[in-house]
């Protein structure tokens, strides 16, 4: 069964307007109908028993006194009076609207008086064909005042809406393949389109970024795991070769090994990265970084084997911060590895500052400003010409990505031949 084309706010809203102004002047025609019924019968009353009364008077002051017929008024005396209609026989004592008398209405008035019954009757078919014609006249202007309300509504509500139809069309035409793009509003726009594009605006903002987080993943992964990959498969081959000698095969064992434990932490980090800042936040925990520090330089001591180079830590001052434990030490060990890595002799300094900064200073070989602002990885500055994948470490791309991505900061600063500094601010 097809289903039915829903119906569009403008339609909705015009029907409930027009089924509102309908209802509102069918109440107002009621109620002016029974206030004119009201008031009719009051002033009927009032003017019978003025004339009733009037006659009551002059019979007992003039006894045989006869009622000269006004015209339209007609008084009975008695209840069984021979010239009283058959109509008003029987009637109760009080006024008694749109009786027909011989096919004319009437309005009668009937009252005892001292055992005497005196009815009085009113012609009112001239009244009520005026009444039937003002009646006629009031439905007719209630139904163009409803023609006019119709009309007014469907141009009312159109113009009304148009800023919303046209912020629709506009939500309907993003692509999300162009980028994320932005709703803006024409001026004068209502306070409610400022709420829903606003809305609108800020969950394109958090899609985009959820997109952009995506991206850097799938990108980033495809970059980065293809190094250890590398460095496992070509250990595990020579490692597997007959002629290979056990000294040469546990040193293989020993680079799959580091690979394995790089491609763990790169794991984590990458996830890190595809997940929300805002419930990464709420994982954090309090992490003494001056504890934490001298761990990351004891677990890096073994790199500087076979090099003239000195890790060396200043005593770091009591400092607390709010983190991942896991990412903190992803972080500064793969700066403190990249710095190893690229110097071959001196002294490495590591400091910590008690606003939450770690300082890393290698006397390496440094790197350009056009290294720094692309922020080469790692492979990139130590391998490359080379043409061979290094088989550890993660590239410093990756790790701005995750300070970007935890509201942290990092600084380099160097120079060809003159060292880095590495300055990773965790409370920026």
């Amino acid at each position: 069964m097809k289903s039915l084309r829903p119906r569009s706010l403008r339609h909705r809203i015009v029907l409930w307007l027009l089924a509102f102004a309908t209802a509102l002047t069918v109440a107002v025609i009621a109620q002016g109908t029974v206030v004119v019924e009201y008031v009719e019968r009051i002033v009927w009353k009032s003017l019978l028993t003025v004339e009733l009364d009037h006659f009551i008077d002059r019979s007992r002051e003039q006894p045989g006194y006869r009622w000269d017929d006004t015209d339209g008024f007609t008084v009975y005396v008695g209840a069984r009076a021979l010239d009283l209609p058959a109509e008003l026989r029987g009637l109760d004592e009080g006024l008694h609207d749109e009786l027909r008398i011989g096919g004319v209405s009437h309005a009668v008035l009937v009252h005892d008086d001292a055992g005497t019954r005196y009815t009085l009757a009113m012609d009112i078919e001239a009244f009520e064909s005026d009444e039937s014609g003002y009646e006629l006249l009031t439905v007719v202007a209630a139904a163009l005042l409803l023609l006019a309300v119709s009309i007014a509504a469907v141009f009312g509500v159109s113009r009304l809406l148009r800023p919303l139809s046209r912020l629709a069309q506009r939500i309907g035409t993003m692509d999300p393949e162009r980028g994320a793009g932005r709703i803006e509003l024409e001026p004068g726009a209502g306070s409610e389109l400022v709420v829903i594009a606003d809305a609108f605006n800020g969950y394109l903002q958090r899609n985009a970024q959820f997109v952009e987080r995506e991206r850097a993943f799938i990108n980033t992964a495809s970059h980065e795991l293809r190094t250890p990959v590398a460095v496992i498969n070509g250990a595990a081959e020579l490692a597997l070769q007959d002629d290979a000698d056990p000294a040469a095969t546990r040193h293989q064992l020993r680079r799959i090994q580091r690979s394995a434990r790089d491609m763990e932490q790169l794991i984590m980090l990458l996830l890190a990265l595809a997940k929300d800042p805002a419930r990464l936040a709420r994982t954090g925990k309090p992490l003494a970084l001056d504890v934490l520090l001298p761990q990351i330089v004891d677990d890096h001591q073994h790199l500087t084997a076979g090099k003239s180079l000195q890790l060396r830590l200043a005593p770091p001052p009591p400092c607390e911060i709010n983190a991942p434990p896991g990412i903190v030490r992803a972080a500064i060990g793969n700066l403190l590895r990249n710095a190893i890595e690229n110097s071959d002799s001196g002294c490495i300094d590591i400091r910590l500052q008690p606003d939450a900064t770690v300082v890393i200073h290698d006397p390496g070989h440094g790197m350009s400003p056009e290294q720094i602002s692309a922020v080469y990885t790692r492979m990139a500055r130590a391998g490359e010409g080379t043409g061979e994948p290094t088989d550890s470490g993660i590239g410093l791309e990756l790790i701005t990505r995750l300070c970007e991505h935890f509201g942290w900061r990092l600084e380099l600063q160097s120079g060809p031949e003159q060292g880095t500094t590495a300055t990773l601010q965790f409370r920026a």
